[in-house]
């Protein structure tokens, strides 16, 4: 029976013994066996060493194709930035070939545990972000392909994509491969930890200042203050400042960078602007006076990401009264890339009326804290999430980590993966399968490095492929 969101939600709906009758949505009060001895048995059917394999499936497209089909229904104009970003090393191109590991992992076991997957846990996807009250928060930050799906996905993609930063940064192989092992490592100690906290201490864990001790990423510590510094210059006033010039009308309005940032003509900025009125209604009903103290200046179109180049995606210039400057982004919400390759694991999609909504809700699920202007709206009948832009953003590049440093990041990033999974997923079922032995480790470790080695053979393709002519790039942007 395939898997779907729902039936994980009924499983507490059995009727419970005694005068109050089980309640669906909550657990009933009476239960035969436990979570965790639920997780040790699924070990018999799906051992955690089998986790080691890797196979590639029959028909699997070449690496150029693939990224073709994957550039279908983009903004023509701009793919060639995008396959010179994923063109730039073998880390660039796992970052913008998450659809290409869904079809991979198919071959792969899965346990038949769902989970809110972010669908694109690569190293890079990790930050830094501002709270309502100022604070800095770290955590996934990018959910484009977030669906229900087989929670060994996430760490996976994880693990394998920290054998490829670590190789591109210089690291030797033996810290590569310790790299993916000890982030699955941490993955696991986390959900143990969580997994023996009340429910309600679990769900809001783990706090920012006890993360990275907990991850026992200690090296870290220089790195991540200098991210947070920059991180807190971020803003949507530091932005505005760069990127604005004062208007006709005594306002400001933004000035093209070509080829990341570009003015948009009246009819398509009066487009996204309207778009803005519906936006108001997905979001909490105390957010709406704050933005009532906005006006709407000005629209642009900005590139973004290494993924995402060639979606289309807007800022939009908003003034209090001060003149301070508020920026929205609203960003193309297209189906995840993972929808056509879960049928083939045992799950079964849930319709979705709204991608907006399904990359908002996803990323509400799996965070401890949300941007509180995350919202969903449609552009001239095409979805789009919208959140705030420079929201104190900060992110470590994986990549450019010091040898002694990407270690105690894989484990930081497991540790982040966990909590998040946590949210949707028993921790108790979680943990009693993954257990206290390192065999899961070793297995997703080896599986980490063999999946690298097939990455850098496909980027070697496209590479290839970009020297021949096959398919166009432009670097450097």
């Amino acid at each position: 029976m395939a898997m779907t969101e729902q039936h994980a939600v009924e499983t507490g709906a059995a009727v419970d013994g005694g005068r109050i009758p089980a309640v669906p949505g909550f657990a009933p009060r009476d239960v035969a066996g436990s979570p965790k001895a639920a997780g040790k048995a699924l070990r018999a059917r799906v051992p955690r060493s089998a986790h080691a394999r890797f196979e590639l499936p029959a028909g699997r497209p070449d690496a150029v194709r693939a990224v073709e089909e994957s550039n279908a229904g983009r903004v023509a104009a701009l793919t060639p930035i995008r396959v010179g970003r994923m063109a730039a090393n073998p880390f660039a191109f796992l970052r913008g070939s998450a659809g290409l590991m869904a079809h991979d992992l198919t071959t792969g076991p899965v346990t038949g545990v769902g989970a809110q997957i972010c669908g694109d846990a690569h190293a890079a996807n990790f930050g830094l972000y501002g709270d309502a009250r100022g604070g800095l928060v770290i955590d996934l930050n990018d959910f484009d392909e977030t669906v229900f799906g087989p929670w060994e996905w996430d760490l996976k993609r994880l693990a394998a994509s920290l054998v490829l930063a670590g190789r591109v940064a210089g690291a030797d192989e033996d810290t590569c491969r310790a790299a993916a092992r000890d982030a699955v490592g941490a993955y696991r100690g986390t959900l143990r930890l969580l997994a023996k906290l009340p429910a309600l201490d679990a769900w809001n864990a783990i706090a920012d200042e006890e993360l990275v001790s907990h991850a026992d990423a200690h090296d870290l510590m220089g790195t991540l203050e200098r991210v947070s510094e920059k991180a807190r210059n971020n803003t949507s006033a530091r932005f505005a400042a760069k990127s604005t010039e004062p208007g006709p009308d005594g306002g400001l309005r933004f000035v093209d960078a070509l080829p990341v940032l570009r003015r948009v003509g009246d009819a398509e900025a009066a487009a996204v602007a309207a778009s803005l009125g519906p936006y108001l209604k997905t979001l909490q009903g105390d957010r709406l006076p704050l933005l009532a103290r906005y006006a709407i200046h000005d629209v642009a179109f900005r590139v973004v990401g290494t993924g995402s180049v060639g979606t289309r995606s807007y800022v939009v210039l908003l003034l209090d009264h001060r003149g301070e400057p508020l920026v929205l982004q609203v960003k193309e919400a297209r189906p995840s890339v993972l929808l056509p390759h879960l049928p083939a694991v045992g799950f079964e999609p849930a319709p979705e009326v709204h991608e907006g909504r399904r990359v908002v809700s996803g990323q509400q699920r799996m965070q401890v804290v949300s941007d509180i202007l995350l919202g969903w709206t449609t552009v001239e009948g095409r979805p789009y999430q919208v959140r705030q832009f420079r929201n104190r953003k900060g992110s470590v590049d994986p990549a450019a980590l010091a040898a002694d440093q990407i270690d105690d990041y894989g484990r930081m990033t497991g540790a982040l993966l966990a909590r998040a999974h946590a949210h949707s997923a028993d921790p108790r079922l979680l943990a009693g399968y993954c257990g206290k032995s390192d065999e899961l480790d070793e297995a997703i470790a080896a599986f980490a490095v063999a999946y690298a080695d097939r990455s850098e053979a496909d980027h070697a393709d496209l590479v290839a492929a970009v020297r021949s002519g096959r398919i166009a790039a432009e670097a450097g942007v």
